[in-house]
């Protein structure tokens, strides 16, 4: 039924739960799963250079790294579980680049996380994860996280 699943990951606490989901799926139908990291150029490009990032590295290069170890970390569960896992980092647009990934890579199923917050929370800065399930041509299961304000 799914041959090829997507899980776009963030890093953060709102998406440990979809891991284990996409890692399931992917393991009961034979699956592979492609891990999805986008380095937000709005992110990079609002950058200003300040006391936040370490030593001489840019934005640019600390969420390069974050996205890198949160690749790593799933990959190394997906492997743990014998599911055949591909990773990418690239640049752009998040809700963007996942819709073109979905795409480009046939993914049958994409597994994102959704972190449960207040409205007023939803309305100021909207999703990710709703902008690709209303856009994308695939089927997408939202997994929830409840996330303290």
């Amino acid at each position: 039924m799914y041959d090829q699943i997507l899980l776009p990951t963030d890093g953060s606490k709102g998406v440990d739960r979809a891991i284990d989901h996409a890692i399931d799926a992917a393991e009961r139908y034979g699956a592979t799963l492609h891990v999805l990291y986008v380095v937000d150029s709005d992110v990079v490009n609002a950058y200003s250079g300040d006391e936040f990032v370490d030593g001489s590295e840019g934005a640019s290069e600390t969420l390069e790294e974050r996205g890198r170890e949160a690749l790593d970390e799933v990959a190394s569960h997906a492997a743990d579980a014998g599911v055949d896992v591909v990773t990418e980092l690239v640049y752009g647009v998040p809700h963007e680049e996942i819709l073109g990934y979905i795409n480009d890579e046939d993914i049958d199923l994409t597994v994102m996380g959704s972190k449960t917050r207040s409205g007023n929370y939803r309305r100021m800065l909207g999703s990710v994860t709703e902008r690709v399930s209303r856009q994308s041509t695939a089927p997408v299961s939202i997994v929830k996280t409840t996330v303290s304000e």
